[in-house]
């Protein structure tokens, strides 16, 4: 496994991040580890899948025992949390170059594992329940199954994008996430620098009823005041392919994506296309001819119809006042 920094350094971009993170403070005595008969358990409660966790163990052995992987583990752990009270903070989990092995692929998950203890910390200083938080961080599982769901192989699908949990920046409150932001748009109501809400919608957790979205809403309206009343958000926000209007066209009325779709003030279309978004997300693959994809369900043919016709996606942008829905 050596010759992992020189191997960074090879790109402008990989030379760059691992200087900053050489600037980085390790607490005094390294990170807290779990014990080889905590980690399984632990993995577990992240909802890593069973069938990936006697590797994932393995690899954590590994990496521990190599002197450069264990330096970069270390610091992008703590990197995480450079500027903690700044939203959008930290330095990013990047994703590491092709060529890099189980290592490279499982990258996020061995930061998240590592930089856990100072997260939970930072929940529990918020006074966040232990519900929340258990939810919350178990989307690690939920990217580690979009991995094997896309690429046939063990990893973790978005790497950057778990540094929001160990950050404190996104929480799962029922069916939806709520991310909190300082989004500068010109579409957006908010003075820069206001804090508002974003609206994610996680995989794997049924179907996105307006039941289960007023309750998810809810709970945000009530927790953000209660866990950081020094950010007052007047409103949530969502960009998203599932806000493209031109599901209205094949989708029927009551169609639960076209019920979310109405509880957003929805700005005009891109004008770029993005038809990934709809085909990855709907379908789980990419670069695929759209002859070739299935009809099995109503968002299936949505999608698949759409662009069989030659149109394209455009994606969506919308908002609405987070206490007066």
């Amino acid at each position: 496994m050596g010759g992992l920094l020189a191997r960074l350094r090879e790109s402008e971009a990989g030379a760059r991040w691992v200087r900053e993170l050489a600037a980085v403070e390790v607490p005094e005595g390294g990170p807290v580890l779990p014990s080889a008969v905590e980690l399984p358990q632990l993995l577990l409660d992240l909802t890593v899948p069973h069938a990936e966790v006697n590797g994932l163990l393995r690899l954590w052995d590994e990496v521990l025992g190599d002197a450069e992987w264990r330096w970069l583990l270390e610091r992008c752990a703590a990197a995480v949390f450079t500027d903690p009270d700044v939203v959008g903070g930290g330095i990013r989990v990047p994703r590491l170059p092709e060529g890099l092995g189980p290592a490279g692929r499982w990258w996020a998950a061995l930061v998240f594992v590592m930089a856990l203890p100072q997260a939970r910390e930072r929940h529990r200083a918020r006074g966040i329940p232990e519900e929340v938080s258990r939810r919350t961080f178990a989307d690690l599982g939920r990217q580690v199954a979009i991995h094997r769901l896309r690429q046939g192989t063990g990893g973790v699908n978005s790497p950057s994008w778990l540094g929001l949990h160990l950050r404190g920046e996104i929480f799962q409150l029922g069916r939806l996430q709520f991310q909190r932001s300082r989004l500068r748009a010109p579409w957006l109501p908010v003075a820069a620098g206001e804090a508002s809400l974003a609206l994610h919608l996680p995989d794997f957790l049924g179907p996105l009823s307006p039941a289960a979205c007023e309750a998810s809403l809810a709970q945000a309206r009530a927790f953000f005041p209660r866990h950081f009343p020094e950010e007052p958000c007047a409103v949530a926000h969502c960009e998203s392919w599932l806000l493209d209007p031109q599901l209205g066209d094949y989708l029927p009325t009551g169609s639960n994506l076209l019920a979310f779709q109405n509880r957003f003030r929805l700005q005009p279309r891109p004008d770029r296309p993005n038809d990934e978004d709809p085909v990855r997300y709907v379908f789980n693959v990419a670069d695929t001819d759209p002859a070739d994809l299935p009809r099995r369900t109503s968002l299936e043919r949505a999608v698949g119809d759409h662009l069989r016709a030659g149109h394209h996606w455009y994606g969506g942008q919308g908002w609405f006042p987070l206490h007066t829905l």
